[in-house]
């Protein structure tokens, strides 16, 4: 496995999706990579906990 460069769905700016997270992803049984940079994807935790 290698470093994969992608683009996040909310803002449109590239992240990368590195080798450990890949094996991470794997670990945990996630079939799907990411879609969401760092940054967005706290930001979607933050405002769904505010929700609750």
């Amino acid at each position: 496995m290698a470093d994969k460069t992608l683009v996040c769905q909310d803002c449109g700016r590239e992240f990368v999706f590195t080798e450990g997270e890949q094996e991470f992803f794997k670990e945990k049984g996630f079939e799907s990579e990411p879609k969401r940079c760092i940054g967005c994807r706290k930001s979607r935790r933050e405002e769904k906990g505010s929700k609750k």
